[in-house]
């Protein structure tokens, strides 16, 4: 089962991969990724690499209403938590 702290740490080493000049210990989940140096088409490519990386999908229109980092882990723990209960029943 993934873990909140897992799908943070997959987030963040795409959030560095992307944004050269930010590294992870200056990564506060609670800003945005706008707020932390990203522009849309970062923010699209994080989100694309972190879901595939976890092989998950998510709604554009669920992402469209994402505030931060958090909201973002958050998402995508729950969308990783129900595809296991999914393949465990």
């Amino acid at each position: 089962m993934a873990s909140k702290e897992h799908i943070l740490s997959v987030v963040k080493n795409h959030l560095v991969d992307i944004l050269e000049d930010i590294d992870e210990a200056e990564i506060d989940p609670s800003k945005s990724m706008k707020d932390l140096g990203a522009n849309s088409l970062d923010i699209v490519e994080v989100v694309s690499c972190s879901m595939r990386e976890l092989k998950v999908k998510v709604p554009r229109s669920e992402l469209a209403k994402l505030q931060n980092v958090t909201e973002l882990v958050d998402m995508l723990y729950d969308v990783m938590t129900e595809k296991e209960a999914a393949a465990a029943s």
